[in-house]
């Protein structure tokens, strides 16, 4: 699985949840729908991770933990391709340098 091919495809689904329940995500002036759903989607993801150390009420659940990393995924591949970042060539240039030899 590629990252293009795998953004394209959250996209996708994005657009079809969004138009099935009738979620307009443009209706701030800023456009800041993906964005912030990023931030929401990280907040589950800290809840299972409190649940799953034993910080939080509830029952620890593996299966929501990696469910929720997967959100959190989506959403910033979502958040990526709205804004016009291209986190393939970004993730090039800023962490996958390091392992280039050292001229």
């Amino acid at each position: 699985m590629d990252l293009k091919g795998l953004s394209d495809d959250v996209v996708r689904i994005s657009d079809i949840y969004a138009r099935e329940h009738d979620i307009d995500r443009d209706k701030a002036a800023s456009g800041d729908w993906a964005l912030l759903k990023l931030q929401e989607e990280l907040g589950e993801l800290t809840a299972e991770h409190l649940r799953m150390s034993g910080r939080a009420r509830g029952e620890a659940d593996t299966q929501a933990l990696h469910d929720e990393a997967a959100d959190v995924m989506g959403m910033l591949l979502i958040y990526c391709d709205r804004v016009g970042i291209d986190l393939e060539a970004a993730m090039r240039r800023k962490w996958l340098r390091w392992l280039e030899p050292k001229a």
